[in-house]
């Protein structure tokens, strides 16, 4: 993923609420969220290119109410052509049965084997994030609340993360709860292709004409750009909806959606917020 916002224990009827695109180039092959047949558990995208280490995914939840997704931290300076794929770190989390932190922080003596990342993972009892460029090289438990992540450290403000966090409030707030409410205003707002003015770009060290492209939230040219669009929703009971839809260069070429019940078979903590 290029741009995760998340909702975390925000909201009365959701526990979790994530919405994410994933930017890539459209060459690279790839298949839209489903349940995996090697790990029937886990539903997600899936990485379907020759990569070193194992195929992952960007973001995925699993049947017991695991959740992970990663962004990349865009150094083109650092990035080493023998390193492992950062997509299996959220397949590992998805299969496993670790807590959040104890998986992050197992991450601490491997990380250099990737190139930069930035990794979120929940229980459903708690969410962490944990980057392998962040100065402390700490987990860090996130308190409940509204989170942007990019291609820099969690909640670097720039033009599409504070736009869209911002968008992300007033989407949230218009949630009904329901269980048929309909996750398409929250694609819309992920369908922003407004791109930052030139002063506030960052200077990640790739080409000028590159950072205002890759500076609005939905990004589309010739040869790169959003591939899919997914939106998570858990309610505090376990339930939980799944809306992806996937892109090419020519636009939009299929949504798929799923629903049900996790299967949380212990205590969760989770507290519904307040009306």
């Amino acid at each position: 993923m290029c741009l995760i916002l998340v909702a975390w224990q925000s909201h009365p009827d959701y526990a979790l609420v994530v919405a994410g695109n994933r930017d890539e180039f459209y060459v690279r092959p790839a298949a839209a969220a489903h349940w995996w047949q090697d790990a029937p558990q886990v539903l997600a995208g899936r990485d379907l290119a020759e990569v070193i280490g194992e195929p992952g995914t960007w973001m995925g939840v699993n049947a017991d109410g695991r959740f992970a997704a990663l962004t990349n931290y865009r150094a083109p300076s650092e990035k080493r052509t023998d390193a492992r794929s950062r997509g299996e770190l959220v397949a590992g989390f998805l299969r496993g049965r670790e807590a959040p932190f104890d998986y992050l922080d197992g991450l601490a003596g491997e990380d250099g084997r990737y190139n930069g990342f930035n990794l979120l993972a929940s229980d459903l009892r708690e969410l962490w994030w944990y980057s392998n460029r962040a100065a402390s090289r700490q987990p860090q438990r996130l308190r409940p609340g509204l989170y942007g992540l990019s291609n820099a450290l969690l909640d670097t403000p720039w033009p599409k993360v504070r736009s869209r966090v911002g968008a992300l409030a007033e989407v949230l707030a218009a949630d009904s709860g329901q269980a048929n409410a309909s996750a398409e205003p929250y694609l819309q707002m992920l369908a922003d292709e407004r791109q930052a003015a030139d002063f506030e770009l960052p200077a990640t060290g790739v080409a000028p004409e590159w950072e205002k492209l890759l500076s609005s939230a939905f990004i589309r040219s010739p040869l790169y750009g959003t591939r899919a669009s997914t939106v998570l929703r858990v309610r505090h009971d376990g339930r939980f909806d799944l809306s992806e839809r996937s892109f090419d260069a020519d636009g939009r070429i299929g949504d798929v959606n799923f629903h049900g019940k996790l299967n949380l078979q212990r205590d969760t903590g989770i507290v519904p917020a307040p009306r």
